[in-house]
């Protein structure tokens, strides 16, 4: 069964057992009734983790011993295999949500609520870290199918404004002007080699929800490449390969190159792009910001992104 699926209904039963606003019911024909409409998941679609590792080098380390890293970046790129569209969803960093962990034997210890970044960092830092999140990003969007994963350290960051030749972003918030006057809200600024990493990673740690204003600059970039990255592929055929061999010694992923050519391709041919971010609120926990979903406002978004209506 595909996505939502019987467990993940019967999770948002459980959670929600006392909203009226969004109850659903799983059946034997893999569809859902929701608000007393009928749906079914959209077979069409692919789905893949691309996440940001705040690590230089691939962590050598174990499953258990919590210090592969974290997750810093998580995006969800959702690709319509048949009208071409793609949706990018943002998962802050610090949103709250089932984690599995592990003791220092690599046993696991269960879930528990905690931030979904650290999931990745109860891994090995390489596939397992990214399984892990991976399955915690699945979870998060009630059992959703995630096709592949792609993880990727510090040191690519350059090679991504390189492979492009550099691009031109539009800063969306005044989150690093207190350091970088150069990055007020509405500068057009050009990210190179040398300076995209501050863009991209950079945030004041003693500012509450530093991170979501970070999360915003890193959605920019993600819009400004793209769309540059589409120009390059129609200039150069060559450009999806060039960049799978320049960024390959810095990331971990299960996406073959014949696959990421196909998704290029794909991308190139159609024009729909839409983007969203996971509906929720940012406050302070005990000792780390805490981002708490709406799960109402969540599963709307992901009946309207991943299912259709059957009529």
């Amino acid at each position: 069964m595909a996505g939502l699926g019987y467990a993940g209904i019967q999770k948002k039963k459980a959670a929600e057992a006392a909203s009226a606003k969004a109850t659903a019911e799983a059946d034997d024909s893999n569809t859902v009734t929701w608000q007393g409409k009928t749906y079914k998941y959209n077979q069409n679609l692919s789905n893949y983790l691309l996440l940001g590792v705040d690590k230089r080098t691939s962590a050598e380390t174990r499953v258990g011993k919590a210090d592969a890293g974290q997750a810093d970046a998580l995006f969800l790129l959702s690709l319509n295999r048949k009208t071409k569209e793609m949706t990018m969803i943002s998962i802050p960093r610090d949103t709250m949500t089932d984690v599995e962990s592990f003791d220092l034997e690599g046993k696991s210890l269960g879930k528990s609520k905690d931030h979904i970044s650290l999931s990745y960092g109860y891994g090995d830092g390489g596939a397992e870290s990214c399984k892990l999140t991976q399955e915690a990003v699945s979870n998060l969007f009630y059992g959703l199918p995630i096709q592949g994963y792609l993880a990727m350290n510090l040191d690519g960051i350059p090679e991504l404004a390189k492979s492009v030749g550099g691009l031109t972003v539009t800063v969306p918030n005044n989150s690093l002007e207190y350091k970088y006057p150069e990055f007020s809200k509405g500068a057009e600024v050009t990210l190179t080699e040398e300076n995209t990493e501050v863009f991209l990673r950079s945030r004041d740690v003693d500012e509450s929800q530093s991170a979501i204003y970070r999360m915003e600059r890193q959605k920019a970039f993600l819009d400004a490449f793209s769309k540059k990255a589409k120009e390059c592929y129609e200039q150069n055929a060559k450009f999806a390969a060039d960049l799978f061999v320049a960024i390959k010694p810095y990331t971990v992923t299960n996406i073959s190159e014949d696959r990421l050519m196909k998704l290029f391709q794909t991308a190139d041919e159609g024009d729909g792009y839409t983007e969203w971010t996971v509906p929720g609120e940012g406050t302070q926990g005990l000792s780390y910001d805490e981002y708490h979903v709406d799960d109402d406002a969540l599963y709307t978004k992901i009946m309207e992104t991943f299912y259709q209506e059957i009529k």
